[in-house]
């Protein structure tokens, strides 16, 4: 039952995980809270439905599925260094945020005069392990984390609401550069979450199934009936991002009190382990379970031990941005066009044509102009 409820769980997750290093210094910028509904409308939305598409095709996680997706449209190996790009985001993902769990958890217990006498690279490396070995539970830590997350923000809204003037201020590439990293890595979009989630659901149902003989044709299996349409996966995956990220950003200047910081942490800890989960089962699939949770704990110990917390946001705004950028021109003009249409099954021939123009032209321009804003923003 979990598990056709992940997408959601990080849907509402990753913007209470990501938006305090991608929100601007004044949450009331108001032309920067039209820039990122304008992201999420022309970035993120095209993009997660090029990500259910391909995992609905492929009826594999995202390592696997563009092995085969690559196969099909007859087009270069090199595509498949997407799946290799989403490990790593994923893996960067859960060392930017233990990163920010060491500092918070030990922030919290000077508060309380409980500190221990070690460096915080130390303690990162000691969640880091400790993540590890909750991804061995899959999807399960997912709901826990979400809820003492929520737990520990309520103490800090009890405490009182941050106060935002709101404003108009002038727009620039470094404002885009970081409202559409919160419209695509902030919420998961273009990480291949979304494709492993759908692929957890295919996978759940195919098991269900092969015991009464049902699912003859293993393509077919996540369709379960002929009304499958995109659309009613990919819709309620947005609108939650969007809600969510509406309340992230309102309360990103939140402060919190030593035991909601503790609760809010110990959460992320329980959320980074899926983000683990999900990175070695892609390595899984080259190297075996074992071989690819050795690695998974090797590159994570190697981030948040060696790398300073802003290197690692530049280094996934990098990363991210690059993989969806494969994402979206593989989509976009490698793919056939009747797989895609079949496995979009828009109502109408003009949202799938609409659909197109974004993931072939938008997506693409606008991530290139991010990149650029963030370069701008790197050398000021």
């Amino acid at each position: 039952m979990m598990i056709r409820y992940a997408s959601y769980f990080i849907a509402t997750l990753l913007p209470l995980l990501l938006f305090r290093w991608f929100a601007p210094a004044s949450i009331g910028e108001i032309d920067f809270w039209l820039l990122w509904l304008l992201a999420m409308v022309l970035v993120s939305l095209p993009v997660v439905y090029a990500e259910i598409a391909l995992a609905y095709r492929s009826t594999e996680a995202p390592m696997a599925g563009m092995q085969k997706l690559t196969r099909e449209a007859d087009v270069s190996p090199l595509w498949r260094s997407f799946g290799w790009l989403a490990a790593i985001v994923s893996i960067l993902i859960a060392a930017l945020v233990i990163s920010g769990a060491s500092n918070g958890i030990l922030s919290a217990l000077t508060e309380l005069d409980s500190a221990p006498a070690v460096p915080s690279f130390a303690v990162a490396g000691g969640l880091m392990v400790i993540a590890l070995l909750l991804s061995l539970l899959g999807v399960a830590p997912l709901p826990i984390g979400l809820g003492l997350m929520i737990v520990g923000l309520i103490v800090g809204v009890a405490n009182g609401l941050p106060q935002i003037n709101f404003a108009m201020t002038n727009i620039s590439l470094s404002e885009w550069g970081r409202a559409v990293a919160l419209a695509l890595v902030s919420v998961g979009a273009g990480t291949g979450l979304y494709w492993f989630g759908q692929h957890l659901v295919t996978k759940q149902t195919i098991t269900a199934v092969e015991p009464d003989h049902y699912n003859t044709s293993p393509s077919r299996a996540p369709s379960g009936s002929n009304t499958y349409r995109a659309t009613k996966l990919v819709l309620p995956i947005w609108i939650l991002q969007l809600v969510v990220g509406v309340i992230a950003l309102l309360i990103s200047g939140l402060s919190l009190p030593p035991i909601g910081q503790l609760l809010y942490w110990v959460g992320v800890l329980f959320v980074a382990s899926y983000l683990l989960h999900y990175g070695a089962q892609q390595l899984a699939h080259k190297f075996g379970l074992l071989v690819s949770l050795v690695m998974t704990l090797g590159i994570g110990l190697l981030l948040v031990i060696a790398i300073p917390t802003t290197w690692l946001v530049g280094l996934l705004v990098v990363i991210s941005s690059v993989a969806v950028l494969l994402l979206s021109v593989f989509a976009g003009w490698r793919m056939k066009v009747s797989h895609l249409r079949k496995s979009l099954n828009f109502s109408n021939e003009a949202l799938y044509n609409l659909w197109r123009i974004a993931i072939r032209l938008i997506v693409p321009l606008a991530l290139i102009l991010a990149l650029i804003g963030w370069i701008i923003q790197w050398l000021s």
